[in-house]
């Protein structure tokens, strides 16, 4: 098991690693819109979703992984109102075959924001 980290992503929060690469897999904790500098971003959940994403990918491309790699994802919305918004942005960061996909909402999310993901992908 190996932790990966990036300062290109927020550092994380918590007693947790950015990511781990194990077993040919890379499991990447749950990101909220925090920008790398650790602030948060600003804006609709259309802003934070994108930052979310960018997020995922610049630790994804820390572990020698990428988006077109990820085979599962995990999605917290705290208001399921927003799932079309949400949707439209997560849609342009993944081509097919897509990832597996859960997508829940929750009461709340850290920091107050409006969406958390965490995905798994291919390692190599």
């Amino acid at each position: 098991m190996e932790a990966v980290s990036t300062d290109k992503a927020p550092q994380a929060i918590g007693p947790y690693s950015q990511a781990v690469r194990a077993g040919g897999l890379v499991f990447v904790s749950g990101q909220i819109p925090l920008k790398p500098d650790g602030t948060l971003a600003e804006g609709d959940i259309r802003a934070q979703t994108e930052q979310v994403m960018e997020n995922l990918q610049a630790i994804l491309e820390a572990a020698g992984s990428s988006l077109s790699r990820v085979v599962q994802t995990t999605c917290f919305l705290s208001d399921m109102e927003d799932f079309p918004l949400f949707n439209e942005v997560y849609a342009r960061y993944f081509s097919p075959p897509y990832p597996a996909r859960a997508t829940v909402a929750v009461k709340a999310l850290p920091r107050g924001v409006r969406v958390e993901v965490a995905c798994i992908a291919l390692a190599d």
